[in-house]
């Protein structure tokens, strides 16, 4: 069920033997419409809402009590590791930041080893960063018999990326990470609202047979993206404020097409999104083979698209019809494209214990 979290007992008596440990697993998201109404400084003048799900893709944290009062983070996919004292803190200099970040935020007091994986590579587009901060969240909280609802899980997670580190971006993909599953979210003055979409098993089964993953390198950091698109919409560029204007309102038609199963509908609105998405900042594709790739894909039967992410790279998602599939997967692969395996996961953060044999 969207946004159901699970959370282990007291493990006080069972840390000192250092034979349980903590693991947790948040999937990543991909978006579909809506992306940059989930902005502060959109939202709170604008309506604004995303439509998005999660993937069997995952950020994976498992943490090992330590009875002193040192830190160790391991990353196997950057191959780094870092060391400190919980008591001196830690510094942030752009090693696993974002880890230290969370375990400060919780005010962790008790030692510990933290090895951190995520299934796709920095800047994807995937929401990576912010499904890794919420698995740390889950274990840190999990560690320190601390309970938090799905909201509560969230928010932190905002807060440690966008205002602990500074980090560019919107409100999007911590809450979709966090809840799983198909959701619309609403952002306002008020707050966030998740709302689950209720597709049939048959339904969402068959929108997972019409997409497409296509990951096509040119990652970017999209800091420089995100500043532009927010200086444009603080500009009122007409375009700007047209196309986001329209963004929003997609969310609401796709929603509509998906239950009343209207698949291609879908597939066109996918279209005319990537179309207002560039009109809103047209340095999103600048420098990378995005636009090459995804007309290429619409040649050959795809149609509509989106690119994951603000960075400009990452992941092309695809809507094409199955008995299409086979010629645009061979053409992107000719072109340089990689496609690569896709699967819905409808669960959000998921953490666990277990021992250590």
């Amino acid at each position: 069920m969207s946004g159901t979290l699970t959370f282990i007992p007291d493990l006080s008596a069972n840390n000192r033997s250092g034979s349980v440990i903590i693991r947790a697993k948040t999937p990543l998201r991909i978006s579909f419409a809506g992306g940059g109404t989930d902005f502060p400084h959109w939202f709170e003048t604008h309506p604004g809402a995303v439509l998005c799900t999660t993937v069997a893709q995952y950020a994976r944290v498992t943490l090992y009590p330590r009875e002193d009062k040192e830190v160790r983070i391991r990353s196997a996919d950057l191959g780094h590791t870092i060391n400190y004292n919980i008591d001196e803190g830690p510094i942030y200099d752009g090693m696993l930041d974002l880890a230290k970040a969370a375990i400060l935020r919780l005010g962790c007091t008790r030692g510990l080893d933290l090895d951190i994986h995520c299934d796709a590579p920095p800047g994807s587009g995937l929401g990576g960063s912010s499904a890794l901060v919420s698995s740390v969240i889950g274990a840190i909280a999990a560690y320190q018999n601390q309970v938090l609802d799905s909201y509560e899980l969230a928010e932190l997670n905002y807060q440690i990326e966008r205002h602990d580190l500074n980090v560019p971006g919107g409100m999007q993909d911590q809450y979709g990470t966090t809840f799983g599953g198909l959701n619309l979210i609403e952002f306002s003055p008020k707050g966030v609202l998740v709302n689950p979409l209720r597709l049939n098993e048959g339904a969402l089964a068959d929108l997972e047979a019409h997409l497409l993953m296509c990951y096509i390198g040119n990652v970017r950091t999209s800091g420089g993206l995100i500043t532009k698109q927010i200086q444009y919409a603080r500009e009122k560029r007409p375009n700007t404020l047209e196309s986001m204007e329209r963004i929003y309102t997609l969310v609401h038609d796709m929603k509509s097409a998906l239950l009343r199963g209207n698949l291609n509908e879908f597939g066109e609105l996918l279209h005319e999104g990537f179309i207002h998405k560039k009109r809103m900042n047209p340095d999103i594709t600048e420098g990378t083979r995005a636009d090459e790739l995804y007309e290429i894909a619409r040649q050959h039967g795809a149609i509509g698209g989106k690119l994951m992410g603000a960075g400009g790279g990452g992941y092309l998602l695809l809507y094409c019809e199955t008995h299409r599939q086979f010629d645009v997967r061979k053409s992107l692969e000719r072109a340089g494209g990689v496609v690569t395996n896709f699967a819905f996961d409808l669960h959000g953060l998921q953490v666990w214990h277990t021992r250590c044999l």
